[in-house]
């Protein structure tokens, strides 16, 4: 049987947590708690060192039947150093209610139940004493001064249900941002602002607070962009969505700089300078899942626009099967990427996924026995076990300048992030004839035009066959959304549209999106890659007909085709396939 405590231990006096059981051994804590004596620790460990190898002592404890899992909770939290509460009949007041948007509080599972604003003190009450993540985006998403302490996990969703019933959109949260103390500081102020008020403004919890629920409502939607946009009578806000951008809510334009303000002190870039762009980076962990935010912001006619790039690496598919690859093509690629050397290009327009592709390629051959150089402009994606480089164009660090350092390196596998001169791509093709595999991409719009791009650049035809491996030309299109996906019988011009007859499409069903609240009432929800793989044999020709041609003789499968295919799978509609591929003469 567990001990009977002989003193009323307090488990929520900070200054007792602090004193006397943060950072002590886990058994220790426990019997400072009077829940279990020494001998029964003892006891626990050495059936753990015996039967119950790779388990917690707490979990051998609670199977022990000496304590239960809420004692385990709590002594895990004292010796983090938090205190335990009950929410019971705690009075929690409104101010520090509206300090965290309902859609923070519920994403990080916490409620505030303390808040000074003059010194930006937050005390919230947590229910996993695991979760210190939660305290440290706060810190640096909206620069609180945040403590914890732990409460039962059904107290704390009890007052996520009572006191944020109605939860907070982007729409009623711009209302209420009009209203600010932000707003009337700036309004009618134009640019003669100091920066003072500028600075209280950007700290403003209202915009603070209008920030935090931007970016959650963006990375909730998978969007992959974030524009804030300065116009001369409002401030638009929208977000790139499946390629496509979408119109939020307008700002009103008198809180431009303070929103603006906000986002350069969250990428630690200077508020003070407007004339000149700027670029910079937030990383956060929100609800668990790690996002980096690369930010541009740029000086306009009517003042700083700023575009937030989304690279979230929860959401991304770092894997060739996830990618949108049919089984054959899958199949062709795999054979490709396993090849000693040679060159593979990846080639497409900005925002067609080619990067993705290529991450997904190197995170398949990613091996303790293989070396993986990558020079990039910028790095994407950390990715563990692969060496990565950013080109830097102050320091001249071009991609050449380090694809001939990368030689030097002992490397099996180099990815250039893109062949844009003559010198990249000799020093490629020389890393190629050398033993190594190079992945890299261009900016062309199908696999045969690239041939002829890479002569351009000066590269001699009997390199170009000796090295090039493969072209794989790649576009992105919407998928239906499958909430609200039906069949739909296609007119005769939307046919004639992907060059077909309506004799060629006898029998074959189409489907379309009708439009609901979880695709924004597009029809479309997440995308899918369309490939085209060209195999390079002995002969490249400088005509590009003539080589899609010979190419289609062997097999190629076009954009087109593969766009038709995915319509007919009931994947993607006529429309995105017509929009994002060209018609084969």
């Amino acid at each position: 049987m567990p001990p009977t405590p002989t003193t009323q231990i307090d488990v929520s006096s900070e200054a007792y947590v602090q004193a006397e059981l943060k950072g002590r051994p886990f058994g220790r804590v426990l019997t400072k708690l009077g829940k279990v004596t020494r001998d029964q620790v003892h006891a626990a460990l050495a059936l753990q060192q015996k039967e119950k190898k790779g388990k917690r002592l707490g979990e051998v404890l609670v199977e022990m039947g000496l304590v239960t899992q809420d004692d385990v909770r709590v002594a895990r939290a004292g010796q983090l150093g938090i205190p335990s509460v009950s929410l019971k009949g705690m009075e929690i007041s409104e101010e520090a209610i509206k300090a965290i948007v309902g859609e923070t509080a519920r994403a990080y599972k916490l409620v505030p139940i303390e808040f000074k604003a003059e010194s930006r003190r937050l005390k919230v009450a947590i229910h996993d004493p695991e979760n210190h993540r939660a305290c440290d985006d706060l810190r640096n998403l909206m620069g609180f001064k945040v403590s914890a302490v732990l409460a039962p996990e059904a107290e704390v969703q009890e007052i996520l249900t009572e006191r944020y019933k109605s939860g907070s959109s982007l729409k009623s949260f711009t209302a209420v941002l009009a209203g600010s103390d932000a707003a009337l500081a700036l309004e009618g102020r134009g640019d003669s602002v100091d920066m003072g008020t500028l600075a209280d403004a950007a700290s403003d919890n209202n915009v603070v607070q209008y920030i935090n629920l931007l970016l959650m409502q963006a990375i909730r939607e998978k969007a992959s962009d974030i524009h804030l946009e300065p116009f001369e009578d409002e401030f638009k806000v929208r977000y790139r969505i499946d390629g496509v951008l979408y119109e939020m809510d307008p700002v009103d334009k008198s809180l431009a700089m303070a929103i603006v303000s906000r986002v350069k002190v969250m990428s630690k870039l200077d508020i003070a300078e407007r004339r000149v762009p700027q670029d910079g980076r937030i990383e956060l962990t929100i609800a668990e899942a790690p996002v980096d935010l690369r930010v541009a912001v740029l000086p306009t006619m009517f003042g700083e626009s700023v575009v937030m790039r989304i690279l979230d690496r929860g959401n991304v598919q770092l894997s060739l099967d996830r990618i949108g690859l049919r089984e054959d093509d899958l199949e062709h690629v795999r054979t490709l990427i396993n090849k000693p050397n040679g060159i593979v290009v990846v080639t497409g327009p900005t925002g067609s996924g080619k990067t993705t592709t290529l991450y997904a390629a190197l995170n398949e051959l990613n091996q303790p026995d293989t070396k993986i150089l990558t020079a990039e402009d910028p790095v994407e994606y950390d990715i563990a076990g692969m060496v990565q480089c950013q080109v830097n164009a102050d320091q001249e660090l071009t991609f050449a300048r380090l694809l001939r350092s990368f030689l030097r390196q002992d490397p099996d596998i180099i990815l250039v992030g893109e062949i844009r001169d003559l010198e990249t791509a000799q020093i490629a093709i020389q890393a190629s004839l050398t033993g190594h595999l190079v992945f890299t991409t261009l900016h062309t719009n199908d696999a045969p035009s690239s041939v002829l791009r890479l002569m351009d650049l000066g590269v001699e035809t009997f390199l170009l066959t000796a090295t090039v491996e493969a072209i794989v030309a790649q576009r992105l299109v919407r998928r239906i959304c499958q909430k609200c996906k039906e069949s739909f019988t296609p007119s005769e011009e939307q046919v004639m549209e992907l060059g077909l007859r309506p004799e060629d499409i006898g029998g074959r069903q189409f489907f379309r999106g009708r439009g609901c609240d979880a695709c924004m009432k597009s029809g479309y929800k997440g995308r899918l890659a369309l490939f085209e793989i060209l195999t390079m044999d002995d002969t490249a020709q400088a005509n590009t007909a003539v080589l899609r041609t010979e190419a289609r003789k062997r097999g190629m499968r076009t954009l087109r085709e593969s766009g038709l295919l995915a319509i007919y799978d009931g994947q993607t509609t006529i429309d995105e396939v017509v929009r994002e591929t060209i018609t084969e003469d």
